[in-house]
């Protein structure tokens, strides 16, 4: 863990003095604010970047929860049937070939500016990683395992409890990895669309006001908000992988 920490630090100091040494290039401070800007912006807009934070926060925390809980849904129910799994896959693979973007708007527009649209947009994102992944995990449970599972006569709630499931367990963090990265992306691209409040909405807001400090420093806390959904995941991978 502290390792991975001082890796992080090492990699934000290279990121902040390249981008440094690009002010010194004679690039406009419009277009590219120094390190310096951008942390008095932190420091003076703080309540502003808080509170949008916050409300992007619990937009990302909702489309986990409703895209999460689909994805894991329908993948066990593919899983436990095979008509199912011919009737609904292709349908899952196929709604993965719309572009995000060019739905985000008609979410909007059928949903409002409020926070459903955009809890839908990253929700459709978040699905299908997750769902397909713990699908995959659930298909390749070793057969010696469900072949003991049945000489004892389990059920097949409690082979799926005491089997399947576990079996799945690593496939399944790695789709909730992959989706903790993704539904703030959703998010952003919904607020982009149409919102009132949240980071991607300050973002643009600064950026037609020519605020750019602001502007990166709400991209600062959205990547700060990636990275501390990605650390809880790989806490919960660890402790429950450990535990299985």
């Amino acid at each position: 863990m502290i390792k991975r920490l001082l890796s992080l630090l090492w990699l934000l100091a290279i990121v902040v003095g390249a981008w440094q040494l690009a002010r010194y290039s004679g690039v406009p401070a419009f277009l590219l604010p120094s390190p310096a800007a951008v942390g008095q912006a932190l420091l003076q807009q703080h309540a502003l970047l808080i509170h949008h934070a916050c409300y992007t926060l619990g937009e990302i925390a909702l489309a986990l929860l409703l895209g999460g809980g689909a994805g894991v849904t329908l993948a066990i129910a593919m899983a436990a049937s095979p008509l199912l799994r011919r009737l609904l896959f292709p349908l899952v693979a196929a709604s993965q070939t719309i572009p995000v973007f060019a739905l985000a708007p008609l979410l909007v527009l059928w949903l409002g500016f409020g926070v459903a649209s955009k809890v839908a947009v990253a929700a459709l994102i978040v699905f299908f990683p997750l769902c397909l992944s713990l699908f995959d995990g659930l298909c390749r449970t070793p057969p010696g395992w469900l072949e003991l599972a049945q000489t004892m006569n389990r059920s097949r709630l409690r082979l799926f409890l005491h089997v399947r499931w576990p079996a799945a367990l690593p496939h399944f963090f790695s789709g909730l990895h992959m989706a903790a990265i993704l539904a703030p992306v959703g998010v952003v691209i919904g607020e982009w669309v149409g919102a009132s409040e949240g980071l991607g909405y300050l973002m643009m807001h600064a950026n037609a006001r020519l605020e750019t400090p602001l502007s990166f420093a709400a991209l600062a806390l959205l990547i700060l908000l990636a990275l501390l959904l990605s650390g809880g995941v790989a806490l919960l991978r660890r402790r429950f992988l450990y535990s299985a």
